[in-house]
């Protein structure tokens, strides 16, 4: 497919109203460190038959050593992957221990990428159970000054903003968490590369926001942990318009074109980069996409998408290089087995509703699209049915009137008045 038809197509349906697809609605283990081989050889390595005894024994010792620190060193760094901190493949050009085009190694390399519980995951809104204990999302914190610079890196795999720890889920969840990061995941001209997926839909782009629980003193702890993350997720779609929240980022996507390049970028508010309406989701629990794929994330994904303009989508679909100093696209990872798992929803999620894009409301405007959930179709049916109530309750009212008024009336008879006649008898 040519350079940027599917982005052209997908304006052509933002600008056509209602989308062709059912959307949204109603969808720790160590690591095998690179080394190891190495290491494992240089260990069996033999000592010089002269040295002395304890020589030997302290050849062996230091020999050891790099080996028992490998597999430690390895998980420390890949723990930073989805954390505001420095990661293995950030600085350079140099080669990455995992891409996107060896997903089938994950596994292999990193413990947990073979689990049961990992993602992204498509979400069949079918199958989705209502759950009302799931609260509406609050964020604490998000609105930065423009004062406060933030480190925007590309990281080879992704493009990353560091987040201060003042920002905070301080509703939604039973415990607290305070932001890390946040990173997109997008596709190419020619497709979209949303990692989750709605009845098998994906979309342009997703981002994520990376937050870790508070009860850890960091995010490369809290990771292994089965409490340790939250992470909060929405699709992103090409609509009308810039996005002004995405703009931020994106202007500065030319300054770290190769990888381990950064900048700072102002402050503004991070909240404008999610929905408007934090109160309909789905959630599940998951695993980091990346290796090494830690199944500790409380996933929460919106329902309802942001807008960009098709020039925003193209600027972030190709402009950064990979370490292969290649274009960096299609940095998904493939929807994962649920096994078992359950998906919760906020909201009811049947009867199925369609996706409506380019609506003219205040949050299109803003870069948010509207998606009809379960509570408008119920709205709009008691809606109908009270008008229909209504007219009912009007036409008896003006019938019985009509009735009253004919009965209530003077009605003329037509009498004929004859004189008594008297007869005379004599």
């Amino acid at each position: 497919m040519a350079r940027g038809v599917w982005l052209e197509k997908m304006e052509e349906q933002c600008n056509g109203g209602v989308s062709q697809s059912r959307l949204l609605l109603p969808a720790r283990s160590h690591l095998r460190a690179a080394g190891r081989a190495g290491g494992q050889a240089r260990s069996r390595r033999p000592a010089p038959a002269h040295l002395p005894e304890m020589n030997r024994a302290a050849l062996r010792v230091s020999l050891l050593l790099p080996l028992l620190l490998l597999p430690a060193l390895g998980r420390a760094s890949s723990d930073q992957e989805h954390g505001g901190e420095e990661t293995p493949h950030s600085a350079g050009k140099g080669h990455s221990h995992w891409s996107y085009e060896d997903l089938k190694h994950w596994s292999t390399d990193y413990v947990d990428c073979g689990g049961t519980k990992q993602s992204p995951i498509n979400v069949d809104t079918a199958q989705a159970i209502f759950s009302p204990d799931l609260r509406p999302i609050q964020l604490s914190g998000y609105s930065l000054p423009a004062n406060e610079l933030l480190k925007l890196k590309n990281n080879g795999h992704t493009v990353v903003l560091e987040l201060p720890n003042s920002l905070a889920l301080t509703g939604g969840y039973a415990q607290q968490y305070r932001a890390a990061q946040l990173h997109l995941h997008w596709g190419s001209p020619s497709g979209p590369g949303s990692e989750h997926t709605i009845n098998g839909r994906r979309f342009a782009a997703e981002i994520h926001v990376v937050h870790y629980n508070t009860k850890y003193d960091s995010i490369t702890e809290a990771m292994v942990h089965p409490d340790g993350l939250a992470v909060l997720g929405a699709f992103l779609e090409v609509g009308h318009g810039e996005n002004q929240y995405y703009h931020e980022i994106l202007k500065h996507l030319y300054e770290i074109q190769e990888v381990g390049q950064e900048t700072l970028v102002p402050g503004f508010n991070i909240a404008g980069l999610l929905p408007a309406n934090l109160k309909f989701y789905f959630h599940y629990n998951g695993s980091l996409t990346t290796p090494p794929c830690y199944q500790t994330v409380k996933w929460t994904i919106f329902n309802q998408t942001m807008l960009l303009s098709h020039h925003q989508m193209s600027m972030l679909v190709s402009t950064l290089r990979s370490p292969e100093d290649e274009l960096l696209q299609n940095n998904y990872r493939p929807v994962q087995n649920l096994h078992g798992r359950r998906v919760l929803a906020s909201f009811q999620t049947t009867p199925p509703v369609k996706h409506i894009a380019g609506s003219d409301d205040s949050a299109t405007a803003e870069g948010h699209s509207s998606s009809f959930h379960a509570g408008d179709v119920l709205a709009v049916l008691f809606g109908v049915l009270f008008a229909v109530t209504a007219l009912a309750f009007l036409l008896y009212i003006y019938k019985h009137r009509s009735q009253n008024t004919r009965l209530d009336s003077p009605t003329k008879s037509k009498v004929i008045y004859t004189a008594a006649s008297t007869e005379n008898t004599a």
